[in-house]
């Protein structure tokens, strides 16, 4: 099968640093899926364990943790899925990843595709849906009725994938008034299309910012990058006995800061369930068939907002390119090899 993967960790615009290889066709054992991959998305995970895991010597490391795809074969344990079926899922860090012709995943973490999407619009979505699904409503647990009413959820780098996604499913699904952070026009604009009824500037002071809005406290708070440049501003901002959220990996924090006012920290990695085979771990497959389900239902819309061509080193490392810029909005897309 052709595959893209690395040897050695290096700077994007080096020749080597992601290439086009073939590799064995893996087979299908105990719950895995054998899928056909036919589009992938590119999110900072891919980035960051380009730069920082090395495979072990003469061995290739494949990446990517979003795909979309036809079920090929199945494990004999399999009985979710059959062959033929349309899927998507963000897969296991602790395995090859999708950025090869054929990819095993376990069927536990794998959802029905939706069936308004094609692959690519698909493929953007499943690694930040987890994620903003998990941070909402397993680590938060926030309120779907009427406990909701009257509180607030702010979202910190609200116009990234998992951003563009949590935006929708907060402003749908729940009762908060949603505020995002943007810091130009133009993320500004995807917020607010995304759902989000203030957006404030994250490149200011976030207690002015808030005032400005006439904005009260926010009883939620979700930083989803440079959480340690924002740190003492939530710490300020948040209400008491709130709740705070964060996905990125943050120079240290000092989080005796939230003693005063009683306020609850959630680290969220939707890599946790499948990377210890949790006993929850169905649950993904669980959220994955609801988001599907929102999607044909029209209620949210897929994040992707720039497909970059087929799935290949060169295209791959322009994705990657555009991560590590920090100025991506929404979510990269390749599709087809």
């Amino acid at each position: 099968m052709k595959a893209i993967a690395y040897q050695n960790n290096l700077p994007i615009a080096h020749a080597d640093a992601l290439v086009d290889i073939t590799l064995p066709d893996p087979v299908a054992a105990g719950h895995d899926l054998l899928v056909e991959v036919r589009a992938v998305s590119v999110n900072p995970v891919d980035v960051k364990v380009r730069a920082g895991a090395k495979p072990a010597d003469g061995e290739w490391k494949v990446l990517g943790w979003d795909a979309a795809g036809i079920v090929k074969a199945v494990g004999p344990d399999v009985t979710l899925f059959r062959p033929g079926d349309r899927v998507w899922y963000a897969g296991s860090i602790a395995r090859a990843g999708s950025n090869s012709e054929l990819q095993l995943v376990d069927e536990r973490i794998v959802g029905r595709m939706p069936q308004s999407l094609d692959f690519g619009a698909a493929a953007a979505l499943p690694l930040t849906s987890l994620t903003a699904w998990e941070l909402l409503f397993d680590r938060l647990e926030v309120p779907t009725d009427e406990r909701g009413e009257g509180k607030t959820l702010l979202v910190i780098g609200a116009a990234g994938g998992v951003g563009s996604i949590l935006v929708q499913l907060a402003r749908r699904l729940t009762r908060l008034t949603v505020v995002g952070t943007a810091s130009r026009p133009a993320t500004r604009d995807w917020v607010l299309q995304h759902g989000a009824h203030h957006v404030i500037d994250h490149g200011k002071p976030l207690a002015d910012e808030i005032q400005r809005a006439g904005l009260g406290a926010p009883d939620y708070v979700i930083s989803l990058t440079h959480t340690e440049q924002h740190f003492d501003q939530i710490v300020e901002i948040i209400a008491p006995q709130g709740k705070f959220g964060l996905i990125d990996d943050p120079a240290p924090i000092d989080v005796r800061k939230f003693k005063r006012k009683a306020v609850s920290l959630h680290w969220e990695l939707m890599f946790t369930r499948a990377l210890f085979s949790t006993p929850d771990m169905i649950r993904q497959h669980e959220i994955l068939n609801r988001v599907a389900d929102l999607i044909d239902a029209g209620t949210i819309r897929s994040t992707a907002n720039e497909n970059v061509g087929r799935i290949d080193a060169a295209n791959l490392k322009r994705a990657h390119a555009l991560i590590e810029s920090n100025r991506a909005q929404g979510k990269i897309v390749l599709a087809g090899f």
